[in-house]
């Protein structure tokens, strides 16, 4: 079963779009053809928040409703959704009460950020599951900027308006608003355009590597939030482009014994409670693994897949010796994740091959996780310096240690001179500590870029290396950790 167009929910009625470039962003048909201009551009690159929109998707039988950065996702990735604007909200009546909120509270100026401040709420006041802290509410509103109201009459608004059950009429509205999206899974094949240029969105893995085996140079496009980019700073003229996210059971989690198994197109929203539960430090990662928006469509394989020296999940992968599943035609196959990386912008996947499956082992009881993200801001920022460590310990000695940097080379790597420092040693030896932190010099020789000199991302790897044996080995939290591992937890509740 195949269609020719891309379909959507949007007023009520469903769009049906049988011509678009294929990379055309959601924002440019809003604005430019549509006409709703109360979605704003600025940024074009997913970090300010202002073209924030909200996708309402069927889940498990229930209605989602997720914030999503308009500037950089596409118009085909919205198949099968309904589409909601900030001109949607009042429906021609009273004000929703995020809005209403917000102008009693004065959380308004200039008002150019005000749209996606209401959407992100809007998407939040409609989780079944939120809660009413400030803290909740600032991570809602990170990928949310405003220059110039000041963020305290804003989070107010958004504890006052989000405090008790949903009531609108979304959700008042919400039987017949499932029924319609049921009525859009059609389980079809999409792919709109000709052999030259087309936007595809294959419902089956079978029919996606058939795809790619046909079309090797067409660009695999999971959440967008990184080929967005390409699009608007790059302006780079893609036009064949293959959507994953239709892909049944492409998001499938399979929760071992052992290992977590995380489908490639899983969202990193989505998997970050699996992946909090392995570990404290996992847990805070993803709370600051870019904004809400981001994290509702970038994926776990998507991270990988893009070969980044600063993916922040990669280093992380590595130290718990995930391996990552591949699929090209018919055949499969697995490798370890640090082996997947070859160099910059060089990865061990053929044009027609894809990211299908990430296999991550639990941590045993003798293992000792932590994971450090280093950066210029606390929240939505890329890091200058990620490290991930995974120390076995036998009594008081290493048995084993698996240490990953991202930030220091031009792939994400293990620090194996430090390994070999650590391993046979006295974890409670400053000695060792110390000896071990000197061998970063032999396994990187950072770059100077924006982020951090050389200079730096040398002597910050090096300090960590000191501060988690130390914090391991016993050293005081309120020493080690602005904020002790134990309250890091909240994502994986």
């Amino acid at each position: 079963m195949a269609r020719d167009w891309v379909q959507f929910i949007r007023g009520g009625r469903v769009v049906r779009l049988r011509a678009f470039q294929p990379r055309g962003t959601l924002l440019d048909w809003l604005r430019l053809e549509e006409r709703s201009t109360g979605t704003k551009e600025a940024c074009a690159e997913g970090d300010c928040g202002a073209c924030t929109v909200v996708l309402a998707r069927r889940r498990d039988g229930r209605l989602v409703y997720e914030p999503v950065n308009a500037c950089i996702a596409l118009v085909g990735q919205i198949d099968g959704a309904e589409l909601i604007t900030v001109e949607d909200l009042a429906g021609g009546g009273p004000l929703h009460p995020v809005q209403q909120a917000l102008a009693e509270r004065h959380g308004s100026q200039c008002g150019f950020c005000t749209p996606g401040i209401v959407m992100s709420l809007f998407a939040h006041y409609h989780r079944p599951d939120r809660t009413g802290d400030r803290a909740t509410v600032a991570d809602v509103l990170a990928g949310n900027l405003c220059r110039c109201t000041g963020y305290r009459p804003i989070v107010d608004a958004a504890l006052e308006s989000c405090a008790g059950d949903a009531a609108d009429r979304f959700a008042q509205d919400a039987p017949r608003r499932l029924a319609a999206l049921a009525e859009l899974d059609d389980g079809a094949d999409v792919r709109v355009g000709d052999d030259a240029s087309f936007f595809a969105a294959p419902a089956s893995e079978a029919a996606l590597a058939a795809l790619l085996a046909a079309h090797p140079d067409a660009t695999i496009v999971a959440g967008a939030t990184d080929v967005g980019l390409w699009i608007t700073k790059k302006l780079a003229p893609l036009a064949k482009i293959v959507h994953v996210g239709r892909v049944a059971g492409l998001d499938a989690v399979e929760d071992r014994a052992d290992a977590l198994v995380l489908g490639a197109a899983l969202p990193l929203a989505r998997a970050a409670p699996l992946l909090a539960r392995l570990d404290p430090d996992i847990g805070e990662l993803m709370r600051r693994f870019g904004s809400e928006q981001v994290r509702t469509s970038g994926t776990v394989g998507g991270n990988i897949a893009n070969g980044s020296p600063i993916g922040d999940l990669a280093p992380v992968m590595i130290a718990l010796g995930a391996t990552v599943e591949l699929r090209r035609g018919d055949t499969v196959r697995t490798l370890p994740v640090e082996d997947f990386f070859i160099a910059y912008g060089k990865q061990d996947r053929a044009p027609d091959e894809f990211v299908r499956r990430l296999i991550v082992p639990k941590p045993q009881p003798a293992t000792r996780l932590r994971v450090v993200k280093i950066s210029k801001r606390m929240d939505e920022d890329i890091s200058a310096v990620m490290g991930a460590f995974a120390l076995t310990l036998d009594g008081d000695r290493i048995a084993e240690a698996r240490i990953a940097f991202g930030g220091m080379a031009g792939v994400p790597k293990r620090a194996a001179a430090v390994e070999a420092a650590l391993v046979g040693a006295r974890l409670a030896d400053p000695a060792v500590w110390r000896t071990a932190a000197a061998r970063i010099a032999e396994d990187f020789t950072p770059l100077t870029d924006q982020r951090g000199s050389a200079a730096y991302r040398s002597q910050v790897a090096t300090n960590l290396v000191v501060k988690v044996l130390a914090e391991i080995a016993g050293v005081p939290a309120d020493v080690t950790r602005v904020r002790p591992r134990e309250e890091r937890a909240r994502v994986a509740s």
